[in-house]
């Protein structure tokens, strides 16, 4: 799928793991994304010390047919960016000495560009396909691992609170139990930072072996996950002091789960006010009185 924004996201996330020639062009573009977006492929070229084949094979990993594609997605990127501000404390490290102020600072500009990343390159389509699917399962399952894990409850909660048939797991033996159990038109969500963790991909290709619909949520488009799954959402990570892998993805996996459950919800309207009404009514008991 080409993807027509959201490219430096990506391009940050997956080239540590290019191969060397393949690195380099991508380096080259994230030492100086709007020089690279005015850039000629020949003088990418000379800068990364690669040659203009490899430049398009770098463009066509991301889903461009081009460097032209490529250049249009970094100045629509680059100049937008600009023009909010994104960047200002984007990519700073957090000392150990510093002010919190200033730390909060570098968390709120690197968590907004994350989403901003993650918005850009979330696929609508891909959106509604697996909203349609959720609605018309007998069984939903939704699973991670450790913060993933976290990721899966919480929108398995939120999906459980509109009706939906749906049961999230952090345990890997009882997500892949319960994967064995689904059956053709139901719909198993797996999420991995990186898409290498074992436990997911056992369940989400036990889940495949008895028909169901597979979804991988992950950062690397091209990870053993995606590879196993019907349908791919991608998320961006943008590590910064402290948050690292997984935790600095967490943002991005709620972001796009949500997206998920926000479309079930608009398809399901009447079904979900309903249990909302009733939910809020069951808990208002619970709830102290105000002063």
């Amino acid at each position: 799928m080409p993807v027509a924004v959201g490219a430096l996201g990506r391009i940050q996330t997956e080239t540590p793991a290019l191969p060397e020639a393949l690195r380099r062009v991508g380096e080259a573009i994230l030492a100086d994304p709007a020089g690279a977006a005015r850039s000629t492929i020949i003088a990418l070229a000379e800068r990364s010390g690669s040659s203009p084949a490899t430049v398009t094979r770098f463009c066509r990993v991301f889903g461009f047919a081009g460097y032209a594609g490529l250049r249009v997605a970094l100045a629509t990127e680059t100049g937008r960016a600009a023009q909010a501000n994104w960047d200002a404390n984007v990519g700073h490290e957090i000392g150990p000495t510093d002010p919190l102020d200033a730390a909060i600072g570098v968390m709120a500009a690197a968590d907004s560009r994350l989403i901003q990343e993650t918005a850009a390159q979330l696929d609508v389509a891909t959106v509604a396909r697996i909203a349609d699917a959720i609605v018309a399962a007998r069984r939903v399952l939704i699973f991670g691992v450790s913060i993933s894990g976290g990721a899966a409850g919480m929108i398995g909660g939120r999906l459980r609170r509109i009706r939906v048939p749906c049961w999230s797991h952090a345990d890997a033996h009882e997500a892949i139990a319960d994967a064995a159990l689904l059956t053709e038109g139901d719909v198993a969500i797996g999420i991995s930072h990186r898409g290498r963790t074992r436990e997911v991909l056992e369940s989400l290709a036990e889940a495949g072996d008895r028909g169901a619909l597979t979804v991988a949520v992950t950062s690397f488009a091209r990870s053993p996950l995606a590879e196993l799954a019907d349908l791919v959402l991608t998320t961006a990570s943008r590590e910064t002091t402290f948050r690292l892998g997984g935790l600095a993805a967490v943002h991005s996996q709620l972001f796009v789960l949500d997206a998920v459950y926000v479309a079930v919800a608009q398809r399901t309207y009447e079904q979900t006010n309903e249990a909302f009404e009733r939910t809020i009514r069951a808990l208002e008991s619970h709830r102290v009185e105000r002063s």
